[in-house]
């Protein structure tokens, strides 16, 4: 099955409520990184790029997740982003708030910016 059938699958799992709410950040993602391939990693909903993790993201009983927070993530998201940072790595939205398109966006731009950065470096 391709990936995106996989991640499908996966959220149509979930009740209706989570669903669409998983249904805009997957989305947002995809439009923010759209030569990203969708793929299940860990167990829950995510996207590669270049072949390597490029972010994943879950519904949980009291909030979504979207993982990871690395530094850059950090940086772009900035004093917006602080209140959602969970542990290492997390990022947690209470689950009564609507998707933060535009944050979600500047984090996964951020993401996406990484990635790049670090092939650049790879290859020279």
């Amino acid at each position: 099955m391709p990936e995106s059938g996989a991640v499908d699958t996966y959220l149509a799992t979930l009740p209706d409520d989570r669903r669409a709410w998983m249904q805009t950040l997957r989305e947002t993602i995809r439009a923010a990184a759209p030569d990203a391939v969708e793929v299940i990693t860990y167990k829950m909903p995510g996207f590669k790029q270049n072949g390597t993790f490029l972010v994943s993201y879950d519904a949980y009983k009291r909030h979504y997740s979207l993982f990871p927070a690395s530094d850059p993530v950090l940086e772009a998201g900035g004093d917006e982003l602080a209140p959602f940072v969970k542990g290492r790595g997390t990022i947690s939205f209470p689950i009564d708030m609507p998707v933060p398109v535009e944050l979600v966006t500047r984090i996964i731009r951020a993401r996406v910016a990484e990635h790049e950065a670090r092939a650049r470096a790879e290859s020279s």
